[in-house]
């Protein structure tokens, strides 16, 4: 299903991991509040940037990444909110910094 959400709200964002080469890949990116839910079934509002990515592309990606999605700016990957789906294709959220 995250596929299907992926192509249609998705758009391309480079992703550099520290210390290697930027890639694009196909992402969410939002600068908006967002729901997450937590460990205890409750849910957790995030309120910097973040990048929603599918599996298998979000297990490489970690703190201290860079996304760039094409607005102008680059951010630093800061936190990794799992959604809890099993999905070989879920997505997983992953909050940002923008880098000054």
């Amino acid at each position: 299903m995250s596929g299907i959400l992926n192509a249609v709200f998705g758009a391309g964002v480079l992703w550099t991991p520290d210390g290697g080469s930027a890639t694009e890949i196909r992402a969410v990116f939002r600068e908006i509040p967002v729901r997450v839910p937590s460990e205890d079934g409750g849910e957790t509002l995030v309120v910097s940037p973040t990048v929603e990515i599918p599996r298998p592309a979000a297990d490489a990606v970690a703190r201290g990444d860079v996304i760039t999605p094409g607005n102008g700016n680059s951010y630093s990957v800061i936190a990794r909110h799992p959604k809890g789906s099993p999905a070989g294709d879920a997505f997983v959220l992953f909050e940002l910094e923008k880098i000054a």
